[in-house]
């Protein structure tokens, strides 16, 4: 069960900083040291994992990738991976009020490969380890970004190379080898994440601060997730979705809000003993303290639109897993603090389903004591 507490939700790129983005150094830090001085109990974060789409953190690469732009610059310095002088004549962007991804692609990434092209040179025991460690996502993570690289970062569907479109293992082998040095770059990225992000986690739970983390209920289309398994997903022969993720009209849109996310093949998921989820869900405990579930609803009954529409207003409602998934990742991860993002006009089912799963819903101040009228 949840401990009553209050908090703060602050995404990590809101964090103060000097090189265009909130990355895991020392700002970080010092809010939880505000936190904790605060009397505060809890800090919420949005999602981790490396923008695509929009720069959006709903439309990530990977569901287990932690985003590299919130890589510390200064704690590389110290590591002796990057100098003062790259750093420093760098553009992040000219308002440090916000954040400028378009800067960041441009110049921060460049800076970031160069701190992963010395660390590989490194050949350090820990990196073996940690590649070892979580393998079972970040091998296709880190050859899905090499072959994104490769192909000038198109979308997987459109890459030139037909069995790397389709996961062929002759074609990954070939891969692999050819692109051995972008790869380990990829993955050592995710090392220097991982590093700083542990040890902020760390720090954050000495002084009393847990982590409530999100999980969004959907992946992006472009994301290894959906390269590498693309049987959990409701695809066509080509990899295609028919229909996509969103949501009806609402106070918020007389068009609703077109998603465009891939839809789950539940059936598929069923008869595989629901590993994914179980898997997803183990990605994120690593991660956080209490696992936010990003639009619980979708469990309930979730939005199916044309992949073709225009506008949301032309899906239609079908039927979710309920109770049967929700209640294998309670089970399977007894103990685990769970929060269901309940929001929106809550149905019969989606009640019932709350109660049942014995989850805490979600209230935002605004809305939280309005009728739907």
């Amino acid at each position: 069960m949840l401990t009553r507490g209050s908090g703060i939700l602050l995404p990590i790129f809101s964090l103060p900083s000097p090189y265009g983005i909130g990355t895991l150094g020392k700002a970080a830090y010092d809010f939880a040291d505000f936190l904790a001085s605060a009397g505060q109990r809890y800090w919420q974060i949005l999602p981790l994992g490396p923008t695509g789409f929009g720069d959006s953190p709903y439309q990530s690469f990977s569901s287990y990738a932690g985003n590299p732009y919130f890589i510390d610059l200064d704690i590389l310095i110290e590591k002796g991976l990057l100098t003062r002088e790259e750093v420093e004549s760098t553009n992040f962007g000219t308002n440090p009020r916000y954040v400028d991804y378009g800067k960041l692609y441009e110049n921060r990434m460049p800076l970031l490969w160069t701190a992963a092209q010395r660390g590989v040179e490194r050949s350090e025991d820990a990196f073996r380890i940690f590649k070892r460690e979580n393998a079972a996502w970040l091998d296709d993570y880190a050859l899905f970004m090499a072959l994104k690289r490769h192909f000038g970062m198109a979308y997987w569907l459109e890459w030139p190379d037909e069995g790397a479109r389709r996961h062929e293992e002759a074609a990954l082998s070939k891969y692999r080898t050819l692109l051995a040095r972008e790869v380990d770059c990829y993955a050592y990225l995710q090392f220097l994440f991982y590093n700083q992000w542990d040890s902020l986690k760390s720090y954050c739970n000495s002084r009393g601060i847990r982590i409530i983390g999100d999980v969004p209920i959907y992946v992006a289309p472009d994301s290894s997730d959906v390269w590498a398994e693309p049987g959990q997903f409701l695809l066509n022969g080509d990899g295609k979705p028919d229909a996509v993720a969103g949501v009806p009209p609402d106070y918020f849109s007389a068009d609703g809000q077109l998603w465009g996310n891939p839809l789950y093949n539940y059936e598929a998921m069923e008869r595989d003993g629901w590993s994914w989820w179980i898997r997803r869900i183990g990605g994120a405990q690593r991660l956080y303290d209490v696992i936010r579930i990003d639009h619980f609803r979708g469990f309930s009954d979730f939005w199916s639109v044309p992949a073709d529409a225009k506008t949301a207003t032309e899906g239609h409602w079908v039927k979710g897993p309920g109770l049967k998934l929700v209640k294998v990742l309670t089970e399977w991860f007894y103990g685990q603090d769970f929060i269901a993002e309940d929001l929106g006009a809550p149905t019969d089912a989606l009640t019932a389903l709350l109660k049942d799963s014995g989850l805490p819903g979600r209230k935002v101040l605004e809305f939280a004591f309005d009728s739907e009228d």
